[in-house]
């Protein structure tokens, strides 16, 4: 028994559940459509707010067809009893002397009178329709029970009080019958002179009539009111339709134009409203289409200056290039003055070729011509060689480059070259912006990204520098001096590279704690690239880092590394 119940208890709960979900489920595609839906929403309201509107309408309609049938059933009732109590009042003259069974007998002949009667000629009769007569002997002093003739036991006691006190009353009560049923009844009662013994008389108007007629019209009003709301919704949806399908022809048409589909116009129907929309929005995508091409013819001849630029520097850079060697090579037959001004003539050369480099490389990145060559490679040895490169800046700088990465492998599918570009910049970057302090390289990797970061303690950012510091050119303190002699675009470059694979390159600081970037790329170029497993702001941000977690390697490169310089520096 136990079981069983248990086992019809763990049904119900299924079918509960399962009706929770069917229900949650159509909650969520209402508010999905409520929220998207123009058209359904305005429908929506139009019937809810015509629903209110009809409901109230059929109840008062209602309640105004009641009250007059009540009050016309009951001026006739009230009327045609007045005319039957005369009727009573002459059969039932001297009553009061008879014992009650003779009292009983003659009131049981005037109600037989009073049902022969006819009185088709009464118009107030005949609108009071059929009645069961009542006739009872007594009154408010009397302690016997009262002689009655006539269905007494219907007739409810506060009626018989106002009667009994030689009032003309009326009531509507219902009744219940033998077998269950339920009538309702106007019950209007007026007391009779018989000279001797006060009378009452009760007539017992069924409502039946009525009562049809209030569930005909309750019909009626119910089956118009789901009519009309139909109706109102269908109109409702018909017209937002007619509104709605340009605005959405509009929105279509605004989405391709955005894509890329310069050309897309809007159908020009009428002289309407919506024509006129029509026409300014295909007015705006001209003139946004002229703007725009004028714009691309503009970018295209700003790259094509300076790519032409740049390699028509080549050739008289290679010129001075090897007229500067020479001179750098037979420096120290010059003098002081002469010697130093030969230096500085190299460096700036070295410069002039970076700044070449990078020009001609951010053009091919704006020209969308650069390719990605990648392939599934360790991204260990990358970070390894990155700081190798910048280990002498570094070091004449004042500050130690710190490399942390996992003990296992760490494959990606990555374009090394660019990659290591990446990391050299950020070194270079936090090298000359450190302060000697230490900058730290970490690189961790989960199931669908890697990520590197670079933090150092130096000067950091103030806010709002973190957007800005990818701009070309753009430097947090024009007058600092920079140890580097960075180019300016090896963020921006960075930036793009890492764009370039699908990846992100951001960047986090605070005045005094330093600044943190970081380098998320995906695994897979194939599969998107989910959640970083590094965070910025990062974990620390106390000017001195603490370092040796379990699960990571941390890896210092011998002093006597083969270096290089760094090709460009942009905070």
């Amino acid at each position: 028994m136990n079981g069983r119940l248990r086992r019809l208890a763990q049904t119900t709960m299924r079918h509960f559940r399962r009706i929770v979900v069917f229900v949650r489920r159509k909650v969520v595609s209402f508010n999905e459509l409520w929220r998207h839906s123009l058209q359904f929403r305005v429908t929506v309201s139009t019937l809810a707010l015509s629903s209110a509107v009809v409901f109230v309408l059929g109840m008062v309609l209602q309640n105004q067809i009641t009250e007059r049938l009540l009050e016309t059933k009951q001026n006739a009732a009230i009327a045609q009893t007045r005319a039957i109590v005369e009727t009573a009042a002459g059969e039932l003259v001297g009553v009061g002397t008879e014992s009650p069974e003779a009292l009983t007998a003659r009131m049981k002949n005037a109600l037989k009178k009073i049902s022969s009667t006819t009185t088709s000629q009464d118009s107030a009769g005949s609108a009071a329709g059929t009645f069961e007569p009542v006739l009872a002997a007594g009154g408010r002093d009397q302690s016997d029970k009262p002689a009655f003739a006539g269905p007494y036991e219907r007739v409810p006691e506060r009626l018989r009080q106002f009667v009994e006190t030689e009032q003309v009353s009326h009531l509507i009560h219902t009744v219940t019958d033998a077998d269950g049923g339920k009538t309702t009844y106007l019950i209007v009662g007026a007391p009779v002179s018989t000279m001797i013994n006060p009378l009452q008389l009760y007539l017992l108007y069924p409502l039946t009539s009525e009562q049809n007629t209030v569930s005909t019209v309750q019909n009626t009003l119910l089956v118009g009111g789901l009519v009309l709301l139909l109706l109102l919704a269908g109109i409702t949806n018909l017209v937002t339709r007619q509104v709605v399908r340009p605005v959405r022809q509009a929105a279509a048409a605004a989405e391709q134009f955005a894509g890329g589909a310069l050309d897309q116009r809007l159908a020009v129907l009428g002289e309407d409203d919506l024509a006129k929309l029509a026409v300014s929005y295909n007015e705006m995508a001209a003139s946004i289409q002229r703007q725009i091409r004028q714009l691309e013819e503009f970018g295209g001849l700003q790259r094509r200056f300076t790519s032409d630029v740049s390699h028509e520097l080549r050739t008289p850079l290679t010129t001075v290039r090897m007229a500067a060697d020479v001179l750098h090579a037979s420096r120290e037959q010059f003098p002081a003055g002469l010697a130093r001004s030969t230096e500085l003539l190299v460096d700036e050369l070295d410069r002039f070729e970076a700044l070449l480099g990078d020009l001609l490389e951010i053009s091919r990145l704006d020209a969308g011509v650069e390719e990605l060559s990648a392939e599934l490679i360790d991204v260990r040895p990358i970070a390894t060689r990155a700081v190798e490169q910048v280990r002498v800046i570094a070091g004449n700088a004042g500050s130690s480059v710190e490399l942390v990465l996992p003990e296992e492998e760490a494959y990606a599918e990555v374009d090394a070259r660019r990659v290591e570009r990446i990391l050299r910049n950020l070194l270079a970057n936090a090298v000359d912006h450190s302060e000697g302090n230490p900058v730290v390289l970490t690189l961790a990797v989960n199931e669908t990204a890697v990520a590197i970061t670079v933090r150092d303690h130096g000067v950091g950012l103030r806010p709002g520098e973190a957007e800005l510091v990818f701009n070309r050119f753009w430097r947090a303190d024009p007058s600092r001096n920079r140890r580097t002699g960075g180019t300016g675009l090896g963020l921006a470059i960075s930036q793009e590279d890492a764009r370039l694979h699908g990846g992100v390159l951001d960047a986090w600081g605070e005045t005094g704690h330093g600044a943190c970037f970081r380098l998320a790329l995906p695994r897979r170029q194939d599969t998107p690239m989910g959640e970083s497993p590094l965070v910025l702001p990062p974990s620390d941000h106390t000017p001195t880092d603490t370092h040796g977690s379990s699960g990571l390697l941390e890896v210092r490169p011998a002093p006597d590394a083969i270096l290089a310089e760094p090709e460009e520096v942009g905070r």
